[in-house]
């Protein structure tokens, strides 16, 4: 016959199901750790739950945990590459890839400043249609021509267009 370690504290239902099940649970995980390992198997422990598992197991069979390296293992192959990528730049660029005239950016302020409303700075530059647009709008109605103040303001000393 079984002992039974019951020991009432509450009548709740939670309580009882709790305190029932535990043996249960106990009495089954030491079935299978009798049925898993034979008296005539050598055995050994595992070192993170402690249970006894066959001597040549690798994953623990009660916490499925590994033990002990894989014997198969080997040294990773050495993996060598060579890279033989021999891009040379082939671009013709003389000029650092800048495309138009060099002008200068005090030349270009000051005739913005005292021909703007006529697209004097526009002529310079070289934008021969919006000087002609500036003309007739008188510098985009003022707009334009405060816009480009600040746009020149801020350009390099030598810029190109």
């Amino acid at each position: 016959m079984e002992e039974n370690n019951f020991i009432p504290s509450d009548n709740t239902s939670a309580n009882v199901g709790a305190q029932t099940a535990a043996p249960v649970q106990t009495a089954i995980t030491q079935t299978a750790t009798q049925q898993a390992i034979t008296p005539a198997q050598e055995t050994k422990f595992c070192k993170h739950c402690g249970g006894k598992i066959p001597a040549d197991a690798v994953l623990c069979t009660l916490c499925g945990r590994q033990v002990e390296q894989l014997n198969g293992s080997q040294a990773q192959p050495q993996i060598v590459i060579n890279n033989t990528n021999e891009n040379i730049n082939t671009n013709a660029n003389i000029n650092g890839g800048a495309v138009g005239r060099v002008r200068n950016k005090w030349v270009a302020l000051v005739l913005c400043i005292f021909f703007g409303i006529i697209g004097g700075h526009k002529f310079y530059e070289g934008k021969v249609g919006m000087g002609i647009l500036y003309i007739f709008t008188l510098g985009l109605f003022g707009i334009g021509v405060f816009v480009d103040f600040i746009s020149i303001l801020f350009k390099p000393v030598h810029y190109y267009v």
